[in-house]
């Protein structure tokens, strides 16, 4: 019955060893929802969780983790520094807005629930939510080790 049994809250492939996260990756490791940790760089007007990085699993180059933006709420402005990032939309109806650096106009992305935005290096942007009643969830991943946030004034 070679890999059908399911990690459990308390497996060795669940949850980090007493002490933090592993120096080396010796095995695929579970994260569940209600393990995902607050303890991330914040940007006003939304909730990032990490579920994947290097202080919790000993990832060495991904960071990975799920936004939550609250109804009608916009961020504060913000880019991820050196980090590329790769945001997949679960629910809601999230909008990334960033500047044209040509034109210097504002751009509206209006994904939907199953759609993917990318997020170059150093682009100023922010995130709003444009429902009124239900919160936009999505999921995020970066290409460096922790979440690089650096907020800002305006874009």
């Amino acid at each position: 019955m070679t890999g059908t049994a399911a990690a459990q809250p308390g497996d060795a492939a669940a949850v980090p060893p007493a002490g933090g996260a592993p120096t080396q990756a010796t095995g695929l490791r579970l994260i569940r929802a209600g393990q995902l940790s607050g303890a991330t760089a914040q940007t006003s007007g939304m909730i990032r969780a990490a579920a994947i990085s290097g202080d919790l699993v000993g990832a060495r180059s991904l960071w990975m983790g799920r936004t939550v933006l609250p109804t009608g709420t916009s961020s504060g402005d913000h880019h991820h520094g050196e980090s590329e990032t790769g945001i997949f939309v679960v629910s809601g109806s999230p909008a990334f807005v960033f500047r044209d650096p040509a034109s210097g106009e504002l751009v509206r992305l209006e994904p939907e629930p199953g759609d993917y935005v990318w997020v170059p290096p150093h682009v100023p942007h922010r995130e709003e939510n444009r429902s009124a009643d239900t919160e936009a969830v999505v999921v995020i991943a970066r290409s460096t080790q922790e979440a690089i946030v650096v907020n800002l004034s305006s874009l």
